[in-house]
């Protein structure tokens, strides 16, 4: 993909989230995912549109973290829907496939220790 912008965006979101400065990672997550609405899904080769939706997964989830954290609930809801209601809806894998590649490179790890807290110490 040519432009890296929602990429980069996501990977700073990410070191919020490990500095728990969840503000910035709402912002730095907005921003991706508004980068993203520009990439129409006809318009795009398949590998770039798979790049296109792990950004985009991934992205949803470090937001849904961050709105919990600073418990904007109803935000993070309305995230979930689109992480899981999209992610399940399309049935082919895909979604699956994004989680078991964020959790290889130790990314959702940052999520699930961000969203351990947010439940009160719970363990996911």
């Amino acid at each position: 993909m040519a432009d890296r912008r929602p990429e980069k965006a996501c990977e700073q979101a990410c070191e919020s989230l490990k500095r728990q400065d969840y503000e910035v990672a709402v912002k730095h997550c907005t921003d991706a995912l508004l980068a993203l609405s520009h990439c129409p899904p006809a318009h795009l080769p398949e590998p770039c549109q798979a790049q296109v939706d792990r950004i985009k997964i991934e992205t949803l989830l470090y937001r849904i973290a961050s709105f919990l954290q600073l418990k904007k609930y109803g935000q993070a809801d309305e995230d979930c829907r689109h992480v899981l209601g999209e992610g399940l809806a399309q049935g082919d894998g895909s979604f699956r496939a994004v989680l078991c590649c964020l959790h290889l490179n130790g990314k959702l790890q940052i999520v699930s220790n961000v969203l351990s807290k947010s439940l009160m110490g719970e363990s996911l």
